[in-house]
């Protein structure tokens, strides 16, 4: 894995406020994100842990570029 601005960025942010930076990683309305609100709620460093490894090592889901016709 390279590093990058961005993931550097997305690693402080995850420092000083777990869920933002899980959410720019994956999304608001997704299940890491959730799980690291909770986390930080009952506990500072147990939601900063899993913000790390929200970051570092879940995957992402690839975006669609295009959309598929219904019809």
């Amino acid at each position: 894995m390279e590093i990058t601005c961005g993931l550097l960025c997305e690693i402080l942010l995850a420092i000083l406020l777990p869920p933002l930076g899980v959410c720019l990683r994956n999304g608001c309305c997704t299940v890491e994100f959730l799980i690291c609100l909770v986390l930080t709620i009952l506990g500072y460093v147990p939601g900063i842990i899993y913000a790390l490894y929200a970051i570092l090592c879940v995957e992402r889901e690839p975006r669609m570029e295009h959309y598929d016709t219904l019809a």
